[in-house]
């Protein structure tokens, strides 16, 4: 479950204390692992999509707590107390944007008159690499309008030394403010992490491969991707045509320029897992595959059908990352169109796997790989993921005839709606697979209606929320019980 999807009075979920009374059902039920979503600042235009952000680095202002601002005596009790009505089951983010961005300015204007804290200074030191790039980019983003970079003047899309100068002296405010956001979202942040620890909850983060092309980590290091002269990409990313969509899969963001990344022996890479590495106990890294060759599509075109496989120096670039950082917990999203060559690498760096139980009951169950009699120990076993709908729904509207049969079948009986979400619950925790993650809106048996996102589908998604009363001690015993009985409590 994304932190967005945390119950709120305030428009989307945040890193308050409706965060850590999840982190407490979690405990209550028995459970070892908090999955969350990318944490990075996203953009209305790219529909609020925790994987196409403006940095790869810095933290969405969006999930700071108004609370624990007030706390810390950064904002009023009246200004979080007259906050508009907003929807209770699903995130209204411009609505929730426009009202905590003037939260987030009155407690920036407070915190200007107050004394510099020795740890806000340590913060901008030991962060500086990533931290003055980004407050730099999202300053001017708000002086040019939300124009894509290349279209800002040539002095200022090229970083020419002497207008940049001049600009962070016109924007040196507005350039604060943007240190002070971060570092107050990452004051909250780990400190929810921290109690999650203490818990005995890891926190299990995502890493998408790609960032988007209207970024900070893209305006400051052009040379690490495949550009033109004039900055715009020359190739996108995206899949080939696969069961989410006919035409391919065309997300549009820049596709990396292996060979000069080589050159700096991955630097960018491995100073962004080391970053993940920090805030996450273990690491998802989203389209794993692309590590190993990505399906590169000329831009300007209008869907993936027409890209290719381009391959990457993945034994370099490996052998450098687990130099640096021996033991990187991290694992593979190998969903979608996977080839020998990234199954070779997979294992030859013995990473964990996903597996989703709603691709398992298609096809011949000798031999689909999705099977629960077909697993291996070292495996990540989900009932479905973000990018699925939610078992019910899955069940009420996606299934054909034989799956449905073959789904009876392997349970031993027929199942209801209503029962479904629960029986691949146990499915799941009985199988072999090291950990089993489900999602909340599984927990909960909720229909298509509190499906997360549509892959390939650019609005509407990423917008379900809990409602404060739906974790109860009796769905923790439940949930505590099944997990108990299977030995992963």
């Amino acid at each position: 479950m994304h932190v967005t999807s945390v119950p709120t009075k305030y428009g989307v979920g945040d890193l308050g204390p409706e965060a850590y009374k999840f982190a407490d059902f979690l405990k209550a039920a028995g459970q070892n692992y908090w999955q969350i979503l990318p944490l990075n600042p996203t953009t209305a235009m790219k529909g609020y999509s925790p994987y196409s952000c403006f940095s790869a680095f810095a933290g969405n202002p969006l999930l700071i707590s108004p609370d624990l601002l007030y706390q810390d005596g950064l904002l009023r009790k009246t200004e979080i107390s007259d906050s508009p009505r907003f929807p209770a089951d699903a995130v209204d983010y411009d609505k929730a944007a426009a009202w905590k961005g003037k939260l987030l300015d009155a407690a920036f204007a407070r915190f200007q008159t107050s004394p510099r804290s020795a740890d806000y200074e340590t913060f901008k030191r030991e962060h500086h690499a990533w931290l003055e790039p980004f407050a730099t980019f999202a300053a001017l983003r708000r002086r040019f309008k939300g124009d894509l970079w290349c279209d800002w003047p040539a002095a200022i899309r090229d970083r020419k030394a002497g207008a940049l100068d001049v600009a962070k002296e016109e924007l040196s405010e507005e350039i604060d403010r943007e240190r002070f956001l971060q570092y107050v979202f990452y004051r909250q942040y780990l400190r929810l992490k921290r109690y999650c620890n203490d818990q005995g909850i890891q926190v299990a983060g995502d890493v998408p491969i790609y960032v988007s092309y209207d970024s900070a980590d893209v305006w400051s290091h052009p040379d690490l991707f495949k550009l033109a002269r004039d900055k715009r990409p020359r190739a996108v990313a995206g899949v080939p045509p696969d069961y989410f969509s006919e035409t391919g899969q065309l997300w549009g963001n820049p596709v990396y320029d292996w060979r000069q990344l080589e050159k700096t022996r991955f630097a960018w890479w491995i100073q962004r897992m080391k970053h993940n590495l920090l805030l996450f106990d273990f690491v998802r890294i989203d389209h794993f595959r692309g590590f190993v060759a990505y399906w590169e599509v000329p831009a300007g075109h209008k869907n993936a059908m027409r890209g290719k496989w381009v391959q990457v120096p993945h034994e370099a670039f490996f052998r450098e990352l687990f130099r640096q950082i021996p033991f990187g917990a991290i694992f593979a999203e190998d969903l979608g169109y996977i080839t020998a060559d990234v199954r070779e690498v997979v294992a030859r760096h013995n990473f964990p796997r996903m597996v989703v139980l709603h691709f398992a009951f298609d096809g011949d169950p000798a031999r689909n790989p999705y099977m629960p009699h077909n697993y291996v120990e070292n495996l990540i076993v989900y009932t479905g993921t973000h990018d699925n709908n939610t078992t019910r729904g899955w069940f009420e509207r996606d299934l054909k005839k034989q799956t449905r049969r073959n789904l009876f079948n392997y349970l031993g009986r027929k199942v209801s709606a209503s029962e479904v979400s629960w029986e691949l619950m146990r499915v799941a925790m009985g199988s072999v697979a090291k950990i089993a993650i489900v999602p909340m809106q599984d927990v909960l048996g909720l229909g298509g209606s509190a499906r997360m996102n549509f892959p390939a589908k650019p609005e509407g998604n990423w917008r379900w929320r809990m409602r404060p009363a739906q974790t109860t001690a009796r769905l923790a015993d439940r949930l505590r019980k099944l997990t108990t009985a299977y030995g992963r409590a």
